[in-house]
Parts: structure tokens; sequence; C-alpha cells
């Protein structure tokens, strides 16, 4: 029964919907960006019952975007970028080339527009950015390397769809240049006159982001008001994205990043971002639900061979020619089954992108509903995805002709200077991973003169340890037979598995203990279940990181009480024991 809505009653049940989507879907182990998206097709105009106001819906969306567009801005680091720029610009430039040309193919072999086919290209190739950094944090990976790839890629993404929708309105008027070669000019001429208004306004911002901006969130701080600080956040966030929309014509989606960019130049960016998140989660929910309510799930049937198609294509045509990009560039298996599952879903900068095309005449009302279908169902198996990782990763690692191919690209980063070889594998410890964990223990072992030799899967770790004259570091992955040969474990004393990932441990643990079975082995874990398994008989010593926190702090508390030190021995001891 249809009712009558407003802003308050959209918003309420918005809400409340969405929350009740979410949570099952959260319970299916699906990520509740796909109950969002639900929610909305459940009080759409194309289902039956409560219809919520579509046009209000939209109108939320639009702060929604602006907030999404602010907190990609907030977060935007030419840092971050740098560190990947030798794959992630050109392997996410390559990536969204290829699927435009072939998504242009075959949208002019069904009769479609060349336009028609860019727009959808685009709108495939890019990756969520929302579900891809949630599902990273949730897996503890945002920083391996698969992750800062993962970031720097969706930054260029980010940046290219920021591109995108600058230039696509214009995009129309080319229809007609073989006809009337005057069109071209003039549309080229409208081009540049966009691009310009843009630089204008990325210098403007820029310019403000160093100076007005950070005087006046540290002005409105020193009053120690958070409702104020808040405010003021906000206040630069829409006032930004609004007036350069309304001033210059630039879409508010771009606004909104320029200016959570000049908010992160900032030094108090990071609790600007932390402020906004609240509301930028908020107004996100009702994003996606606004783009459910969009979506006939008529489409299911009356196109089910094109979605078919097109969700084929997220799935296994971003995520092969991922993993291939990875392994060509020197990336782990690991790593590279990572970010290729990662990516194999759209998301929210698809929604904008054919809404836009839509709007524009570009994309046909159908395609619109392809787009939006394709990405609910992508999102929706994108964990399981994730879940196939770890057994593809066991067979794909126990293959010789992998494991071959993996040392051909390591080259001499994968073999010990003979200097190093000969004095190092005698009695000494074997540390497999340098991140904060392996390199503390390394710089320890190394201050007390005793033997070591690090397997590290970061070859760009490897290769700045190298250059600082380090020459007792491996490059590849620990648990591969010849790498453990090569660092000499028939003749070690202790392996140290300082890597946090389950799966990896295990492997490194039996093949250590295949090849030297009464090697004295240390290993770290974050899981109290993975922590139990080493401990039966697998290892020598478990660390629990957790647990090790916890009875640091407890000790630290103790100390504060006036308990004695050997009394405070006798206590962590105990708890250790547990």
């Amino acid at each position: 029964m249809e009712h009558g809505t407003g802003l308050l009653t959209t918003i309420a049940v918005a809400l409340g919907v969405a929350l009740l989507f979410g949570f099952v879907a959260a319970r299916l182990r699906l990520p509740p960006l796909v109950g969002y998206l639900l929610a909305g097709v459940a009080i759409g105009p194309f289902t039956p019952g409560f219809i919520g106001d579509t046009q209000v819906a939209a109108e939320l969306a639009e702060v929604g975007v602006i907030l999404l567009m602010f907190g990609v801005g907030v977060h935007f680091s030419i840092r971050d970028l740098l560190a990947v720029r030798r794959i992630a610009v050109p392997a996410a430039l390559a990536q969204i080339g290829i699927a435009t040309a072939l998504a242009t193919g075959v949208a002019v072999a069904v009769g479609w527009s060349v336009e028609a086919g860019i727009v959808l290209g685009i709108a495939l190739a890019i990756s969520s950015t929302v579900v891809l950094v949630r599902t990273l944090v949730e897996r503890s990976e945002l920083d391996s390397p698969a992750g800062r790839v993962a970031v720097g890629w969706l930054v260029v993404e980010d940046v290219f769809t920021v591109a995108a929708i600058v230039v696509l309105p214009t995009l129309t008027s080319f229809r007609d240049v073989a006809a009337h070669p005057e069109v071209g000019l003039a549309t080229l001429g409208v081009v540049a006159t966009s691009v310009a208004k843009v630089l204008l306004l990325a210098a403007a911002v820029y310019a403000g982001g160093t100076r007005a901006v950070p005087w006046l969130l540290a002005e409105v701080a020193k009053t120690g008001s958070r409702e104020l600080f808040t405010l003021s956040v906000l206040g630069i966030a829409l006032g930004i994205a609004v007036g350069a929309s309304t001033l210059l014509g630039i879409p508010l989606a771009l606004g909104a990043f320029l200016a959570g960019a000049a908010i992160a130049e900032s030094e108090l960016g990071h609790r600007a971002a932390t402020e906004a998140l609240p509301f930028r989660d908020a107004f996100a929910v009702l994003f996606f639900v606004s783009v459910g309510m969009l979506l006939d799930p008529g489409v299911l049937t009356a196109a089910p061979l094109a979605l078919a198609v097109l969700v084929a294509f997220i799935l296994v045509g971003k995520s092969i020619p991922t993993f291939a990009t990875m392994l060509l560039y020197g990336y782990p298996i690991r790593a590279a089954l990572t970010l290729a599952a990662g990516r194999a879903q759209i998301g929210e900068f698809s929604f904008i992108l054919a809404r836009l095309g839509e709007e524009l005449g570009i994309l046909t009302p159908l395609a619109h509903q392809l787009v939006l279908a394709a990405a609910i169902v992508s999102i929706a198996l994108n964990p399981l995805l994730f879940r196939l990782v770890p057994p593809l990763e066991e067979r794909l690692a126990r293959s010789a002709r992998m494991g071959a191919l993996a040392r051909r690209r390591a080259g001499d980063l994968g073999r010990l200077p003979e200097q190093a070889a000969d004095g190092d594998r005698r009695g000494h410890a074997i540390i497999c991973g340098l991140g904060q964990v392996g390199a503390l223990i390394a710089d320890v072992v190394d201050r007390r003169n005793f033997p070591y030799v690090a397997i590290e899967l970061d070859r760009r770790l490897v290769e700045r340890r190298r250059k600082a004259g380090d020459r007792r570091v491996l490059y590849g992955d620990a648990a591969d037979r010849v790498l453990l040969a090569r660092a000499g474990i028939a003749t070690a004393s202790l392996v140290i598995v300082a890597i946090p990932d389950p799966p990896t441990t295990r492997r490194i643990v039996d093949q250590a203990r295949a090849m030297h079975p009464g090697i004295d082995i240390v290993a770290r874990t974050h899981s109290e279940s993975e922590w139990r398994y080493l401990r039966a008989g697998r290892v020598s010593e478990a660390v629990l990181g957790e647990r090790e926190l916890a009875i640091e702090m407890a000790g630290h508390a103790l100390r504060r009480f006036g308990v004695s030190a050997l009394e405070i021995v006798a206590i962590t001891q105990g708890l250790r024991r547990r």
C-alpha cells in the first residue's frame, strides 16, 4: 500500500530497513553494503509495500556522494601513490583502457553507441573503494604488499573517475563530428575550458588548504568545542563542493574530493576525518539505499544473459589480469590473489557514472539497470572469492612451475651473496618476514652479533635493505623449499616466523619441519584458535600478540599499584603458562 512520504519519513524508513537488511547480510557473512542496496530495492517503486520518496532519496544521495568523495580526498595520499606508482599507475590505467575498449567493441556489436561502450567500460573497470578497503581492514591486510598496491590502484581509479565525471557531459557532443567538424572543435573548447576550471579550482583549494583551512581548523579547535569543529569540517566540505558547482559548473563529487584533499593538508586532517566519519557513513548508507531504490528486480528476468556476461567480466575479466599483473611486477602469489579477489567487484563510482550516463542519454535505462544489478551481484559474491584465496595460494605455491617462475623473477634478490652465504649459514636464525616485528627481532639479533638470514615478501623492502648494505636478506616466499634451502635450513638452529598471516605461517612451519624436523621454531599469531593449533607440537613457542599486549599492560598497572618487580614477574609468567 502506498503512503505519502517526506524527508523525515524517508530517512527513518531508509535507515531502519537498511539496519535490518545490513544486519542480516552481516550475519550471512556478506558485506553490509549488500544489505543497504537490497533495502533500497525493498522500499523502491518497483516492489510492493511501502514506497519511499525517490526525489528526497536522490537529494540525500547527493549529500552521500559529497561525503563519500570528501572521505576519499581526506585519505588521498600522494606519498602512498608514489610508493607503488610503478605498478598502480600503469596497471590501473591499462586495465581501464582495455576494459573500455572491450566494452565499446561489444556495445557497437549489439547496436549500442560508442559513448555507451565507453561509459560502460569505465563503470565496469573501476572497483568499489568502500568494499575493498573495508575488506582489507577486516582481514588485517591493509598494510600488506597487496594492501599498499590496492590503495594506490584505488587512488588512480578515483582520480580517473573524477576526470571522467568532468568530461562525460561533453562526450555526447562528439557524435556529429564527422558531419560537422566545427562541433568537434567547439567540444574540444568546452573540454579545455572544463579542464582549466578544474585546474583553477585545484590551485585555489590547494592554496587554501595549506593556509586558510589549517588556520581555520586550528582556531576552531582552540575553542574546545567538538560540535563547532565538526560543523567547520562539514561546512568546508559542503561549501567547497556546492560553491565549485555553482560558480564553475564543476561536479559536486570533484569539489568534495578537492575539499577533502585540502583538509588533509592540515595537521588536524586526521581529526577532521574522524569527526566527519559518522556523518559520512550515515549518508553513505542513504546513498546506497537510494541506489537500490533505482533497481528494478525485473532486469534479472528481462536480460539474464546480458547480466551474466557483465558479472563474468567483473569476476573473471578483472581478477585474472590483476593477478597476472601483480605476478609480472614480482609480487608474491598471496598478494596477487588478494588484490585480484578484492578488485572483482564494482560499486559507488560505477553507480555515479551509470546514473550520469543515463541522465545524459548515453546509456539506456536497461543498461543502467544492468550495471546496478551487476554491482549488487559482484559485491555479494566478493567474500566467496576471498575464501578461495588460501586454497588457491596453497595449490599454486606447491606448483613447481610457479615456484620456478617466482625464483626467476626474484633474480639476485632470491640468492645470498657468497660472502653472506659463507658466514651466516651455520647455527643461524632464519627470520621469516621483516615487517615491524621481524625487523625489530633482526636488529636485536644483529646487535648481539648473532648470525641470521631473513626472508621477506616485500621486494621494495628487500631492495632497500640490500642497498643499505644488509647482505643477509632474501626476497620471496619463506615457505618455498628452494628458498629455505638457500637460507641454510639444514644447518640453522632457529626459525622465527614473524608473519601475521595464519595460512602462510602454517605452510612455513610445515615446510621447515619437513626439511629440518628437530629445528626450534617460534611463530606469532593474533588468533586464539591458531595459537592453540601451533602449540600442539608444531612449534617450540607460539606468541599470541594480544595476550602479550595484555600481560605487558597488566605488568605496568601492577607496578603503578606498588607491586614488587619479583611478584610481577611471577604473575606474568603464570599468565604466559595458561
